[in-house]
């Protein structure tokens, strides 16, 4: 089997046919998780056996050769990742990899508390937490578990532990997270916390979503002028990333929209995605996926699993189509893609 040396081989660029260049692979390193928010996965979950998840050397082998292709940013989901045994040593096994600029991860945080240290010793340096409300009454509501306060304890714990900034993730929601949207604004601005809101996606377990429920970016942006301060648009904000930054200009911080509905970033999209059991994808919302776990357990060498890369980049799509007739829904639901 040939295997690239990844210190001396030539790096590509993953170029797709409009021009994105790609260099952030996001890895799903487990189905399963702890909680069961009813945006991202039904209450009673038939999860994958083990033996068809990506083992922890078959991850790094991909790492590896997608560096040569152009990948330097990494980023660990789920499902939740800190449900998957041992995972520092995951990092510190992607962060050792010559070309890798940068390990992040996105968890819901119930874990968080006693592993954030381990995590940051082990090279993780960005860190998303996964929360919609302060309200224990709606945690329970959205998640359909408990854990609000083991949350808030990993938000203080990964802030300890050296992680800045601690980004926040909420879920938008018309109709039911309205109330939490300054309660968390707040929160974040209280200790120093970046805040991103996402606007609702249709990638929910139980087909519910409408786009009459999804709570816009501009309405977001509303009730933060309303309840705390005005904000404008961070002309320093990174073009490539989903979320468009804004500052209060009372110099209080600053808050994140993600808007994949009602302004999709689809033309600067730079991200491929690995399933948990080894499926390449190059959208999100991807109706096709390539088998990589099979190339690896068949023996494939280094080049046919650079090649099945590069393909996927040069196929993907123009974008996801959320608003138009033509939007066909993914089979699979987000706690099995990795968010």
């Amino acid at each position: 089997m040939m295997v690239m040396n990844t210190s001396t081989a030539a790096v590509n660029r993953l170029i797709d046919r409009f021009g994105r260049v790609h260099n952030n692979l996001r890895i799903s390193v487990t189905d399963r998780c702890n909680i069961r928010c009813v945006y991202c996965m039904p209450e009673n979950v038939e999860f994958l056996p083990k033996q068809s998840l990506l083992s922890y050397e078959e991850i790094e082998r991909f790492v590896r050769v997608a560096v040569t292709q152009g990948i330097d940013k990494i980023r660990l989901t789920g499902g939740e990742p800190l449900v998957r045994k041992d995972l520092p040593r995951l990092v510190e096994i992607i962060a050792k990899i010559p070309g890798i600029k940068d390990v992040g991860l996105t968890t819901n945080g119930i874990l968080l508390a006693p592993m954030a240290k381990a995590l940051w010793d082990a090279g993780l340096r960005r860190i998303n937490i996964s929360l919609d409300t302060l309200d224990p009454q709606r945690f329970l509501e959205l998640t359909r578990r408990t854990g609000v306060e083991q949350v808030i304890e990993g938000i203080h714990a990964a802030k300890a532990a050296g992680f800045d900034p601690v980004k926040i993730n909420a879920v938008a929601i018309k109709g039911v997270t309205e109330a939490d949207v300054v309660p968390l604004a707040k929160f974040s601005r209280e200790y120093g916390l970046e805040l991103r809101f996402i606007e609702y996606m249709p990638l929910d377990a139980g087909d519910q979503w409408e786009r009459g429920k999804v709570l816009f970016a501009a309405e977001i942006l509303d009730l933060l002028s309303q309840g705390i301060s005005p904000l404008l648009p961070d002309p320093k904000s990174d073009p490539r990333a989903p979320a468009q930054d804004y500052d209060y200009i009372d110099g209080g911080g600053r808050v994140g929209l993600i808007a994949s509905v009602s302004r999709p970033f689809c033309m600067s999209c730079n991200r491929v995605r690995l399933t948990a059991d080894g499926k390449l994808r190059n959208c999100l919302f991807a109706l096709n996926e390539t088998d990589i776990r099979d190339l690896i357990r068949g023996g494939s060498d280094d080049e046919t699993l650079a090649k099945a890369l590069r393909d996927s980049v040069a196929d993907k799509w123009e974008g996801h189509e959320i608003n138009t007739a033509r939007f066909i829904k993914p089979d699979r639901l987000m706690h099995s893609i990795g968010g």
